[in-house]
């Protein structure tokens, strides 16, 4: 098989409006004056990781539905002025899209459009196939129609994995996304016992390791029923919206897996990228480079292991 892409990302194309509040939850009121204003662009989770991985030196090629709209045109734009391949195919219910609610301490709270009908039912098989032919790996985006082309992906050989984001470990919509991938991503933030979610990832499905983020608190990593503690890396910067952190998380780390390193390190190069994305403004799609990664990533992380079953913080 002759490799054209390091990455094949599934789905997650869209656009977001950025309105900064003064405060989140925001309290009602009548009327708010929004400062420094309220910015639309392009960039949703499958767009922050093909950027991400681009920007790390990795070929990325990113296939999402698409509308024939103006959210549409700003898609097609940012990948075409990144130089990311991107395969478009028509969604009559239009492109995604989204308003993000940004604090000042730069947490957000995304309210997705739900009447964005994403049809058609699933991707054109001959679309995939030719894709994860000239691929080495797949990030599948739990956006639909995304889980449905994921045992096309399994028939081409390739290595897969996912983010749940926020998953509460229950809703059944993530299922084949958690069972089917061989890396999984998710946050803490609505698990009651992460660890035994992840435990139950690993222990159901393909996954040999799967990673839960904790903002400030860092990272978990199961690796070969081992649960490692990933240390938070201090910013560079200012912390000014945490938008995209986990999926600059999820480039870094698959820039490690790439380059064949054990998933500690992996880990370790994940916790830089999510830090710089939390000081890159919500209104800019942008992510670490490979030379401030790396050197981002050089000292060696202080971890802290838990033995296989223990309990949670």
């Amino acid at each position: 098989m002759s490799t054209e892409t390091d990455v094949l990302v599934l789905g997650g194309a869209g656009v977001d409006t950025i309105v900064h509040v003064p405060e989140l939850p925001l309290p009602y009121a009548d009327s708010y004056m929004i400062r420094p204003g309220i910015r639309t662009r392009a960039g949703q989770s499958g767009d922050f990781v093909a950027l991400g991985l681009s920007a790390l030196g990795l070929r990325s090629h990113h296939l999402d539905l698409i509308g024939d709209d103006h959210e549409g045109d700003l898609v097609r734009a940012l990948h075409r002025d990144r130089d990311i391949p991107f395969t478009g195919v028509l969604s009559p219910g239009g492109t995604k899209r989204a308003v993000n609610l940004v604090g000042p301490d730069g947490r957000r709270l995304s309210l997705y459009d739900a009447t964005r009908a994403q049809e058609p039912a699933s991707f054109p098989e001959e679309t995939v196939r030719a894709l994860a032919a000239s691929s080495r790996h797949a990030h599948v985006v739990i956006t639909h129609p995304c889980a449905l082309a994921m045992p096309l992906l399994h028939e081409a050989g390739l290595t897969i994995s996912t983010d749940l984001h926020n998953w509460d470990g229950v809703d059944p919509y993530h299922e084949p996304f958690a069972l089917g991938a061989d890396l999984v991503f998710l946050s803490t933030t609505a698990l009651a016992d992460f660890e035994a979610t992840m435990r139950s990832i690993a222990a159901r499905g393909r996954a040999r390791t799967v990673v839960a983020t904790a903002g400030a608190d860092g990272a978990y990593l199961l690796a070969d029923g081992e649960l490692t503690h990933v240390p938070a890396v201090t910013p560079p910067g200012a912390v000014v919206d945490s938008n995209g952190a986990g999926d600059a998380f999820a480039c870094g780390f698959l820039f490690g897996r790439l380059r064949g390193e054990d998933p500690l390190r992996c880990a370790r190069y994940g916790a830089v990228a999510g830090a710089y994305a939390c000081t890159v403004p919500s209104t800019r799609a942008d992510a670490i480079g490979r030379d401030a990664l790396l050197a981002g990533a050089a000292e060696p992380p202080r971890e802290t292991v838990h033995a296989p079953g223990a309990g949670t913080r």
